[in-house]
């Protein structure tokens, strides 16, 4: 018996919409999972009446009360019949909180707005550049001061910087590097066979490796591994009040978290680019060989014969440069995270974006300066 009563109660009856003489009867069960069957938009009438209804729920609330406002919207009054005092209060309670019509359309962005948030974007983009101009300054000057008093230099810091940017780096620098020289020689071969010059694919790796590629593709490896992560780490810190604290008590946040890192960093991505240009030759040198069928041997003479110590010495040069924005922007969009997670990873996001683009810009000043002074 109880089995049979749960049976009736889930059967469902079907919802029905009449309109006769302006009244406008609503019958059977108007539940969420059966209103959709209705089709209210087509429907008139002055009177609503519910008294055929079933079940009933905040859906079919909803569509009662979307039903009365459009008829109001047509010059309609109309009156709600036949409800219990259960329905009624989910009416009433849908009258009060849904929002009038639909929700108000956004305006249309004229000339003059656009040109005010181009304008503030400018403003706001310059006045972070000179934070971090100043920001730099300050850490210039602490790292100065480090080595004019030794005994503050936290040795232990960065030393573990340094296994964190450089020695866990090695692995994916080496291999990235390796594959661009396997890259290189590849296209050059395609390309310099059509004029029977394939020997100085040699020359091509060599320059591109040693010049540019190198340093280059390890500094933006270093960018998106260590500067995300000393934003993050600082982030964290300062999310927590803990850079608060160390000034609380006299520590300054600079000389212990922001110095060993860069000092780290301008230590290990030399090292870092090295590794990258031996793998990258040696990726080349393979390459060659099994595409053009240039011997090792053959490969090493003509790479020490026709390249010019400078084109290393170019790519080291740039290795501090680089090294120093990293730390920089890295350290810097840290300090800038505020109490909640959504701006840390906002910042950390940011830090990396900006870092890689100034790192690339670098690069590409430095490139213009050694053509001019012809190096």
């Amino acid at each position: 018996m109880n089995a049979s009563a749960l049976l009736l109660r889930d059967q469902k009856t079907p919802p029905q919409i009449t309109l006769s003489e302006g009244v406008l009867a609503l019958k059977g069960d108007l539940l969420i999972s059966t209103i959709e069957s209705l089709d209210l938009r087509q429907s008139a009438g002055d009177t609503i009446d519910l008294s055929g209804v079933g079940q009933f729920d905040t859906a079919a609330a909803w569509a009662v009360v979307t039903l009365e406002r459009r008829l109001q919207r047509a010059g309609v009054s109309p009156v709600i019949t036949g409800a219990n005092a259960s329905q009624l209060d989910m009416i009433s309670t849908l009258r009060q909180n849904m929002p009038e019509g639909d929700a108000p359309k956004l305006p249309r962005l004229t000339i003059v707005d656009r040109l005010e948030n181009i304008g503030r974007a400018t403003v706001s983009a310059m006045q972070t550049a000179l934070s971090m101009v100043a920001f730099l300054g300050r850490v210039v000057a602490t790292i100065v001061g480090l080595i004019l008093r030794p005994t503050r230099i936290r040795g232990t810091a960065i030393v573990h910087h340094m296994q964190q940017v450089g020695l866990s780096a090695v692995p994916i620098v080496a291999l990235m590097a390796f594959l661009i020289g396997v890259v290189l020689a590849f296209q050059g071969a395609a390309q310099l066979r059509q004029f029977g010059a394939e020997v100085f694919v040699v020359d091509l790796i060599a320059i591109s490796i040693l010049r540019e590629l190198g340093i280059l593709l390890t500094a933006i490896i270093v960018a998106g591994r260590s500067g995300s992560a000393f934003t993050a780490a600082i982030g964290a810190m300062k999310m927590r009040e803990e850079i608060d604290a160390m000034r609380t008590l006299g520590i300054d946040p600079i000389e212990v978290l922001v110095a060993p890192r860069v000092i780290a960093l301008i230590v290990m991505l030399p090292v870092l680019g090295v590794i990258a240009n031996f793998a990258g030759l040696f990726g080349g040198m393979v390459m060659s060989w099994i595409e053009l069928g240039v011997a090792p041997g053959v490969f090493q003479a003509r790479l020490l014969s026709n390249t010019d110590v400078w084109h290393f010495g170019v790519g080291m040069i740039k290795a501090p440069f680089f090294a120093l924005i990293i730390g920089i922007v890295g350290c810097f969009e840290g300090m800038q995270v505020g109490g909640d997670t959504e701006s840390l990873g906002r910042l950390t996001s940011t830090s990396v974006v900006v870092t890689i683009f100034l790192v690339i810009t670098a690069d590409a000043m430095f490139s213009i300066f050694f053509s001019i002074v012809g190096v």
